[in-house]
């Protein structure tokens, strides 16, 4: 395995440095000839409080008021009892914090320097610089691992004067101190800020850097460590917080870890770190083809990529390939919390700003985990299911105080403390299915395993209670008759309603990102409950209510309708798409089974790209994408993950949103384009429904001929697919639970039975070779 970004200039920015992690802590790496700087994170490194939901706000008579305005067409008088009744102040709301910076400063010859080069190995999971002063090499790896939950540094070279170096230690946070302690250096951080909270309250963390330099010196001056003359010389580096410890035992964690890891060898840590790294990424390999860019620098393929037409078909492999590098550095099975905005990693920004570094659950913290399954790291949505759980504990209070109703419910976005209380802005903050849509992942994760007993002791239990909300919660429309949410909002957008009276409005009943993800649950609880043959009453309301869901409209301009009206959008050029995801990320719009539907999403995205003014940023760009690979539009979907990996990604290839967007002022990273684009790539190989699976769906001209292994479908199958000169070759499909399922490949189509852990190998025309 070859796949690494690599680069022949040094990093003088974070966003030309290289991201590495375990799913704890995690680092961005800049390296240059004289310094590198490790900017260092952790997950749990919040600032804020739990803070609980008001004991009463308004409750099921206000809901019903409300509800009442906007069934009777007031929507300025029901957005007046909306913001009396469902916008609770801001309070310690909180952000993650970058910890610290580490800096390294090396006392460097003056002579010629040659051969420069950093790279970040996908497949080793270890970011390094190297380079030669004269004759002599000199080479720094540094990786973080899982296994041993130590970032590990080895800086050495073959020159006999060796290598002379200072380490320090500096912090954004106001309360960090740093203290010597033998040949270590000792920090204390507490994680404070004042624009999401009041500057007084947050986690607390401890942190030790230890150097070791046999045949050099080491001594400690001002809280520096300097090393002298040392031909190796090891850095480690260990941090943890008190982030839901009972008791101060977490102090003695960092301690103990360095003295752990340093009862092995660099080469037995890196040999670790790497088993247990690979025992993922290798899950899955790819080639999409090549040409001579393949032989460039990453940043150098990056700035040509457009103006080539989109022509380096590894260049898209190898963004797959770091999506599936970010997932597993990001999100590991023992994580303490999800991926957030960033993922693992912060480059401090959207901390400053009213965004916050939190968990975005409008479609960000989603599409974070959009390739996990499709890229065969399920253990990977680990930390996101037990997050889905603490929500739906909490978001009961938020249920029952706010709208009367039992089960649970969340909103626009979380934190770390349980929070699931509407937005501080009704405008915004009434995504009255944020909570649902993040729990749509616990159905995606038993598609995709099959897993009984995850689905009967975790998802359908915390699946019911919030059905149990939206029963009890939705209200009759009149004159349809159909059951609809509201008041609520289709992220983050806003509408005329055709009255000049009312100006613009956000807030509606039954806008269609509701029925979508409502509808998608209660069809996937009447099957569970037949599965499980548990709760046949409750089933059987489900089934009666899903039959007054309301049913998809096209608008007047041949759109799929946003709300539940025709509306004319106020900005329509907004960034979400969140309607598009009845085709993208379900299967209730399909070309092949209500193409009158799809073809209104291929309209609802044309008008969309018409807009000279388009909110062009990262998770959009991952949308277009998506949907246009749902079209079976490879060519298309090719553009917009090229558009994505060339010109929303930073040089080290990190997704971002493009300054002036949602009060931006200046270009921010946000990972969710990384995940979303790697998605996009993927689906555009392989497609996967309950019941159906496609091959080569969305194959573009510029992928002519290669293939895919290991990639995974729904029914907890596998795939190898192999083609060439644009059309499939050969097909291997491994199950590893029995059922059924139809295949289909252009115009071919077959009907498959399988036992468990059979070997299924077909032709280009889905013909049965053989079985094993």
């Amino acid at each position: 395995m070859a796949e690494a970004l690599w680069y022949n200039e040094p990093a003088k920015a974070w966003s030309m440095g290289l991201p590495i992690g375990n799913g704890r802590i995690g680092a961005v790496v800049l390296s240059e000839i004289d310094k590198e700087t490790w900017s260092f994170n952790e997950i749990s490194f919040w600032s804020g409080r739990s803070e609980p939901s008001p004991k009463a706000y308004g409750g099921k008579a206000a809901i019903k008021e409300i509800q009442a305005r906007y069934l009777g067409g007031d929507f300025t008088g029901g957005k007046l009892l909306a913001e009396q009744y469902l916008q609770p102040p801001k309070k310690n709301y909180g952000t993650n914090l970058t910890v610290a910076k580490i800096n390294l400063a090396f006392d460097q010859s003056s002579a010629a320097i040659s051969n420069f080069r950093r790279e970040l190995s996908l497949d080793e999971a270890v970011a390094s610089a190297q380079y030669m002063v004269g004759d002599h090499n000199y080479r720094r790896e540094t990786l973080v691992s899982n296994c041993h939950q130590i970032l590990v540094s080895q800086i050495s070279t073959d020159s006999s004067q060796g290598i002379s170096l200072t380490l320090s230690i500096s912090s954004e946070n106001s309360d960090f101190t740093v203290a010597s302690m033998g040949n270590a250096l000792e920090f204390q951080a507490h994680a404070l800020e004042s624009a999401h909270s009041d500057g007084k309250c947050g986690v607390r963390g401890r942190g030790i850097v230890k150097i070791t330099a046999p045949g050099g010196s080491i001594q400690v001056n001002n809280e520096k460590l300097m090393v002298k003359d040392a031909k190796s010389i090891l850095v480690f580096l260990t941090f943890n917080t008190d982030f839901r410890q009972a008791n101060n035992n977490w102090m003695s964690l960092a301690l103990a870890q360095l003295k752990h890891a340093q009862s092995y060898t660099y080469e037995q840590l890196k040999t670790d770190h790497m088993n247990d790294h690979q025992s993922l990424y290798r899950r899955v390999s790819i080639n999409l083809g090549s040409n001579e860019r393949a032989a460039l620098p990453t940043n150098e393929r990056q700035s040509r990529f457009k103006e080539a037409g989109f022509d380096d078909p590894s260049l898209f492999a190898l963004y797959f390939q770091y999506g599936r590098y970010l997932t597993i550095s990001g999100t590991r099975a023992n994580s303490p919390l999800p991926l957030h905005l960033q993922g693992l990693w912060n480059d401090g920004e959207a901390s400053k700003m009213n965004w916050s570094c939190d968990y975005h659950l409008d479609i960000n913290t989603q599409m974070n985990y959009f390739p996990t399954e499709m890229a065969n790291l399920s253990e990977c949505h680990a930390p996101l299911i037990d997050y889905i759980e603490t929500l739906a504990q909490d978001g009961k209070t938020t249920a029952k105080q706010f709208y009367g109703s039992p089960g649970w419910v969340a909103h626009v976005f979380s934190n770390v403390w349980g929070f699931t209380d509407p937005g501080w802005e009704v405008s915004w903050g009434l995504n009255v299915t944020g909570g649902l849509w993040i729990a749509s992942h616990m159905i995606e994760h038993f598609e995709y395993t099959q897993d009984k007993t995850f689905l009967s002791e975790i998802a359908f239990p915390i699946l019911k209670k919030s059905a149990e909300f939206y029963l009890d919660y939705m209200t009759v429309e009149p004159i349809s008759r159909c059951l609809v949410t509201g008041p609520s909002v289709s992220p983050e957008n806003s509408f005329f309603t055709g009255d000049a009276k009312d100006g613009e409005q956000q807030l509606s009943l039954g806008p269609t990102i509701d029925t979508i993800l409502i509808r998608d649950l209660f069809k996937f609880l009447i099957k569970a409950g037949s599965q499980l043959n548990t709760d046949a009453g409750f089933c059987s309301r489900l089934k009666d209510a899903l039959t007054k869901l309301p049913p998809f409209k096209i608008g007047k301009k041949g759109q799929l309708q946003e709300w539940l009206e025709d509306c004319e959008e106020s900005q329509p050029d907004h960034r979400h798409l969140s309607h598009t995801i009845a085709l993208c990320r379900s299967d209730q719009i399909t070309p092949r089974h209500s193409p009158a539907l799809a073809e209104s999403i291929r309209v609802t995205l044309a008008n969309r790209q018409a807009r000279a003014d388009l909110e062009d940023i990262e998770f959009t760009a991952a949308l277009f994408g998506l949907n246009f690979a749902r079209l079976n539009e490879g060519d298309s979907a090719l553009e917009h993950v090229g558009h994505l990996i060339g010109e929303l990604c930073f040089e080290n290839l990190l997704s971002y949103s493009k300054a002036g967007v949602a009060g931006a002022e200046s270009s921010i990273f946000v990972i969710d384009g990384n995940f979303g684009g790697a998605a996009v790539v993927g689906e555009m190989l392989l497609r996967s429904s309950d019941s159906e699976i496609d091959l080569l769906p969305a194959l573009p001209l510029k992928w002519p001929s290669g293939f895919v292994r290991g990639l995974r479908a729904r029914g907890n199958l596998e795939f190898d697919i192999k083609w060439e000169d644009g059309n499939l070759t050969l097909v291997t499909l491994k199950a590893f639970s029995p059922g059924r399922v139809t295949l289909y490949y252009k115009n071919y189509q077959v009907h498959l039975s399988f036992y468990s852990l059979e070997v299924i190998w077909l032709s280009n025309s889905l013909e049965l070779l053989s079985k094993a």
